[in-house]
């Protein structure tokens, strides 16, 4: 008697200890899957390309522009994402996209094109047009934990076919179970204790506990909570609901470091279309790689990935899901997936980094993870294409030259001059790499990119300086207390006597800039270092003046940002606006522009700068621009060649560009033979405005004699038109000039479009 009560109690207690682990259960899964949250990642666009009538753009680059947005040759009535080209013609079905704005339903479009811009724009009805947007690429998103990826879609979006083949090969009882199927549980556990391992046996249900709920471990007891946990959860919910959380939970493949989730996602990761648009033998293969998805890729395993859609095909004919036209008609199509590069998280992870830096300062890191921001950027694919090519094609032929062991790195940021948006960032030769960002992070000396700097402070004084200002370019040894002499010396190691400064910065001579700059005052240069934009603490020492600062790609483009921009200062910025992921408008980043020079010193440094290109270190780059463009720009060495930079502008764009070695072994670069050939490259494949500056009011142009630095005229030989400050100019004539003549002809900046 005292045995039964014994084994009675201990009955009781396990029948409790069930019950309270039952009831814990379904407090869980009635409160994981009420709410239904998956954590969705902020998807991540480029800029919408825009067209217009008079929009910079020719035939070549929209075709390049549609095939990286998927859109196909050849139209089919109104099916978006389509175009047609004949010669400088197109015509294209957009696809509907939600902009900031509001949603744009799909258009049908003709666009016609003249010496490279758009020169009419119409409709379907042949009515023209003011604008035209293109859905933007997205170029990646800011994840969740493991990096997973989805793009979650209701049920009715999904073709029943593709849930007829899901419940054909995986659950054929799904909707007449209450979770578990008892034939298989048995199957299982047959298998289980014949020592062939826990096997599986599982519902759609089960599998969607064991996916959203439990760990992957195979073990007895994970087994048990699976099977009340999936009982528990068809009794608190529909079958549909169950069938839509399943649908977009599944793994179905994985995109280098990024896993694809759901069938939303992988319809367009690998047919390039939505979910509703799939085809019959579409579904069967998603359905078929449920099973194991990298077992059956249809990327590396086209065979296997055929047999097992055939497979899903063949059940779902066997169960008269499909009769048998469909079914031939399915099995004899080809497997239809889109030949898409493995580009992970992002194909533009170093620009991603700073979008991602930049939403850090409005946004938690976990909002970004899980809540679906949509982030609209200033990237242009075209441009971030293009500097790809550039730097890692000008890296790798330059190591080919060198035949040496180790190889070369570098950086690359273009800008807008009037907007300052990052339209293109690049972190290192593998574009696709996503550890060091060298545009960002990589600090080095910028030799003479800080030139530009002493130079405005001379021209923001026109009482004493100008272009035609003679400097002095001897020898020099500048003893400081606390620190060692300086001896700062040219780089053909020559010293060239009394220059002008126009001459001293394009022909970038060290010593008559680090004379001037020690004559206008060190501390005085680095307030207009920092008034350009530069934040960092610089050292007090003289040898700073000729670039012993270390600086990010970055940073440098902070400071010639608002030397192209005529003296404004604009923070470079990566983001436009911020949706939440229903599309509401939650954030908009505007055009913020502080004025830090006035017009006219800024202007004649630009004019400086150009003669850099036109006569200076940088005339090499003839090779790839025309004149007619007139660019204006700086080279940058570093002691003992260690490291090459080339920044430069023209009338829209802005580039600076870093090249050399990570370990800071000596490049044997100067920033001509090296960063200047990767800036040219990348300028010459992008369209460009040519740099004409507008002319400040109290900017006059003079005839001057370089011979002497006196006033001359257009018959004087070797004059040069040069801008001043109003009474700044020479007053005395040269001898060339004849009493009373008066000088004529045309000026130097017309000279460059003839």
């Amino acid at each position: 008697m005292f045995t039964w009560r014994r084994v009675r109690v201990a009955l009781l207690i396990v029948a409790l200890a069930v019950v309270g682990f039952a009831l814990y259960l379904d407090f869980e899964v009635r409160h994981a899957f009420e709410g239904r949250r998956f954590a969705l990642p902020a998807r991540v666009y480029a800029r919408a390309l825009e067209l217009y009538p008079g929009a910079r753009i020719d035939p070549d680059a929209l075709a390049r522009e549609l095939k990286l947005l998927g859109y196909h040759e050849g139209l089919r009535g109104a099916e978006p994402a389509r175009y047609e080209q004949h010669g400088d013609e197109f015509r294209l079905v957009t696809r509907a996209f939600n902009f900031w704005d509001g949603p744009q339903a799909a258009q049908d479009l003709r666009v016609d094109f003249r010496d490279g811009r758009v020169s009419a724009l119409r409709d379907s009805g042949a009515h023209n047009l003011a604008l035209a947007r293109l859905d933007p690429m997205r170029i990646g998103g800011i994840y969740p934990a493991h990096n997973e990826d989805r793009l979650l879609v209701r049920l009715d979006e999904i073709p029943p076919h593709l849930v007829e083949a899901l419940v054909a090969i995986e659950d054929r009882k799904f909707f007449s179970h209450h979770g578990i199927d008892p034939r298989g549980l048995a199957r299982a556990f047959v298998s289980t204790v014949s020592g062939r391992g826990v096997q599986g046996g599982s519902t759609l249900t089960q599998q969607l506990v064991k996916n959203f709920f439990l760990s992957p471990e195979r073990t007895l007891r994970r087994k048990f909570t699976e099977i009340i946990m999936a009982v528990l959860l068809e009794l608190h919910y529909e079958k549909n609901e169950i069938l839509e959380t399943y649908l977009n939970e599944i793994y179905l493949g994985q995109d280098r470091n990024r896993a694809i989730h759901g069938v939303g996602l992988a319809a367009h990761f690998y047919f390039n279309k939505p979910i509703k648009e799939l085809t019959l033998p579409e579904s069967a293969l998603l359905v078929g790689m449920v099973k194991g998805p990298g077992l059956y890729n249809p990327h590396r395993h086209p065979d296997r990935a055929l047999a097992r859609r055939d497979l899903v095909l063949a059940e779902m004919h066997r169960q008269t899901a499909i009769d048998d036209a469909r079914f031939q008609a399915a099995r004899a199509t080809p497997l239809g997936v889109v030949a898409k590069p493995s580009l992970g998280t992002s194909p533009h992870p170093a620009f991603l980094d700073l979008v991602r830096r930049h939403l850090k300062r409005d946004y938690h890191e976990e909002d970004l993870r899980s809540e679906g921001l949509l982030v609209f950027t200033t990237l242009d694919p075209l441009i971030q294409r293009a500097a790809e090519a550039a730097l890692s094609g000008r890296l790798a032929a330059l190591d080919r030259s060198r035949s040496r062991e180790r190889t070369l790195e570098g950086a690359v940021v273009v800008t807008s001059t009037q907007s300052g948006e990052v339209m293109a960032l690049v972190g290192g030769r593998d574009p696709l790499y996503e550890g060091f960002n060298r545009a960002l992070d990589a600090e080095r000396p910028v030799g003479s990119l800080l030139k530009p700097a002493i130079f405005l402070t001379a021209l923001a004084r026109p009482d004493v300086y100008t272009l035609a200002t003679p400097l002095d370019d001897s020898p020099l040894v500048w003893k400081s207390r606390g620190a060692p002499d300086w001896e700062p010396q040219n780089y053909d190691k020559t010293s060239h006597g009394e220059v002008p400064l126009r001459t001293a910065l394009a022909q970038s001579y060290n010593q008559a800039t680090a004379r001037l700059g020690i004559t206008l005052g060190v501390p005085e240069v680095h307030r207009t270092v920092h008034a350009l934009g530069i934040a960092r603490e610089l050292s007090p020492y003289a040898s700073s003046l000729l670039g012993a600062v270390e600086l990010s790609p970055l940073e440098v483009t902070q400071m010639y940002q608002t030397i192209a921009s005529g003296g404004f200062r604009t923070p470079p910025r990566a983001v436009r606006e911020v949706l939440t992921a229903d599309g509401k408008p939650l954030q908009r980043y505007g055009l913020r522009v502080e004025k830090a020079f006035e017009p006219e010193p800024v202007y004649l440094l630009t004019a400086a700068m150009q003669d850099v290109v036109r006569e200076g270190t940088a005339q090499g780059l003839r090779r790839y621009l025309p004149d007619t463009l007139a660019v204006a720009g700086k080279t940058g060495t570093t002691d003992e060649l260690r490291d090459s930079w080339f920044a430069g502008f023209s009338g829209d764009r802005l580039a600076v560009v870093w090249v050399g070695y990570d370990d800071n072994h000596p490049a044997a670069l100067t920033g001509a033979s090296g960063a200047m050939t990767v800036w040219g490259e990348l300028m010459a494949a992008i369209p460009n405005e040519p740099l004409v500056p507008p002319v400040p009011e109290q900017i006059e142009i003079v005839w001057i004699d370089p011979a002497n630095g006196l006033r001359a005229n257009a018959d004087c030989a070797g004059a040069l038109e040069l801008p001043f400050y109003r009474g700044s100019a020479p007053t005395a004539n040269s001898p060339c000039v004849p009493a009373h003549a008066e000088g004529s002809g045309k000026s130097w900046w017309r000279r460059l479009f003839e």
